[in-house]
């Protein structure tokens, strides 16, 4: 890890992989696991990067902080309690806003790089506001 003048670099070397470790989601049917690959968190803690990756099965997401995604492999779909599914693939991009709550259904094991950025006065941090 190289930072300099407030720009992080990393190159050729892994972050700390957690096997099932505490997030957003729930397991809900099916036996689905996650691993999810930190690579940077901001020194006040509020922004994270890093990799998620999941085996099949079907996950309650329940967010109250904003997430960016880019899917880099599988295939899943994201259904908003009361919504419209809507499938997701490799190239995909999308963003969780607080609030959330549905469901993901991995239908083939799933990689996902992610931006996660914890929500402080019902602002999204790093946006400029007083957080």
């Amino acid at each position: 890890m190289k930072t300099t003048h407030h720009l992080y670099t990393r190159r050729f070397d892994k972050g700390e992989a957690q096997v099932n470790p505490d997030w957003a989601g729930k397991a809900e049917s099916g036996d689905p696991q996650a691993i999810i690959v930190s690579e940077y968190e901001s020194p006040d803690g509020k922004i994270q990067t890093g990799t998620w990756e999941s085996s099949t099965g079907t996950w309650m997401l329940d967010y109250g902080d904003w997430e960016y995604c880019h899917v880099l492999e599988g295939r899943f779909v994201i259904t908003p309690l009361g919504g419209e599914p809507t499938e997701y693939s490799a190239g995909d991009v999308f963003v969780l806003e607080p609030g959330f709550k549905g469901t993901l259904k991995v239908l083939a094991r799933t990689r996902k790089h992610f931006v996660y950025m914890t929500v402080a006065n019902g602002a999204a941090a790093g946006n400029g506001s007083d957080s």
